[in-house]
């Protein structure tokens, strides 16, 4: 419906402005500029059409010398990707420019018969109609980008979580060591986040969207810890499986606790409610981590680590459910694994 509307509009508007009763270039430009920049940054967005435009440009002003054909093709589409770095542009400019004159030479087979200036104002017509309607007409919701990162990297945490649990009951090194692979794959997805929180900031906000924003922008650093955490619980998983000694029965539930707590965590951001149950289902798994008494140093430090796991979720709960009235930070870690939310 937006590159519809952006066509739509951009051949109106070229009709007009411009003495062409036909401006299809206008809404291919308009076309080229919504796909391109859709939930892109607003600085990457206006390169973009910037491409769109000095590739139609760069076309015009030469298709007229060289003629239309293959190997013309191949001249004009390396002149006006050199031409985009030259100026200085980005990868995508220089993509987006390449495609543009190709799009000139194919769709217009009367293009060589002389210079035609109204493709230029087209494409700038279009392009800019592009960025009005996806900013006024049809604003990008601003969490909508961090949200589908973020549960993305929910479900591959809540994931590994449970493998490594599965792993602990089987004692499977195999098991165990895919969960190490599922944990260390995740660190991408924390990158993904940030970046689409970084674009989100970039898009007009809405009430609603901003506090969600505001959740993610709170806890996503906690939840890179527990991302990390995980990743030496695994580590640590797998050097207990490969012995012969035996596995603690609450150890697996404990872990298990905490990947039940990572999906109520996944389902807080859109409902905060859910930050609660799961704190105490991280602080379940603490305590149940926590009251293993066993004197083999690897089961002990398996132990350690799922509380490391169940601090960094206690402290991204409270922190999306706005909960904390000190800086968590400064709170004590039995502290953080007793007392209960406030409210």
């Amino acid at each position: 419906m937006q590159t519809a509307f952006a066509a739509v509009v951009a051949w109106y508007l070229a009709v007009l402005i411009l003495p062409d009763t036909r401006p299809a270039f206008a809404s291919i430009a308009a076309v080229i500029a919504v796909g391109a920049t859709h939930g892109q940054r607003a600085g990457r967005a206006l390169q973009l059409v910037g491409g769109v435009v000095l590739g139609i440009t760069v076309a015009a002003l030469l298709i007229q010398v060289i003629g239309t054909g293959g190997w013309q093709l191949g001249v004009l589409l390396v002149l006006a990707m050199g031409a985009a770095v030259a100026l200085g542009g980005g990868e995508l400019l220089v993509v987006e420019a390449g495609v543009s004159a190709i799009l000139l030479v194919a769709l217009d087979p009367g293009a060589a018969a002389g210079f035609q200036p109204n493709r230029i104002f087209e494409g700038i017509i279009g392009g800019a109609t592009a960025l009005a309607v996806s900013s006024v007409f049809f604003p990008p919701d601003p969490a909508l980008g961090p949200a589908r990162a973020a549960q993305a990297l929910f479900v591959e945490l809540g994931r590994a979580l449970e493998r490594i649990a599965a792993a602990l009951e089987s004692r499977d090194p195999g098991t165990a060591e895919s969960a190490l692979v599922d944990a260390r794959a995740i660190d991408p997805l924390i990158r993904s986040v940030e970046e689409a929180l970084a674009t989100g900031r970039d898009t007009p906000p809405r009430r609603s969207s901003r506090l969600q924003l505001d959740r993610y922008e709170r806890s996503i650093p906690q939840i890179d810890y527990a991302v990390r955490n995980t990743r030496v619980l695994a580590r640590n998983v797998v050097t207990l499986v490969r012995d012969d000694g035996d596995i603690p029965a609450s150890l697996p539930g404990a872990v298990r606790d905490l990947s039940h707590s990572v999906w109520e965590l996944a389902a807080s951001y859109d409902a905060p409610s859910h930050a609660e149950p799961g704190r105490k289902l991280a602080v379940k798994a603490a305590t149940e981590a926590a009251a293993i008494r066993d004197a083999r140093a690897d089961v002990v430090l398996v132990g350690g680590q799922v509380r490391s796991v169940a601090v960094d979720l206690v402290r991204a709960a409270e922190l999306v459910a706005g909960d904390a009235e000190e800086p968590l930070g400064e709170r004590r870690t039995e502290e953080l694994l007793t007392a209960p939310a406030t409210v």
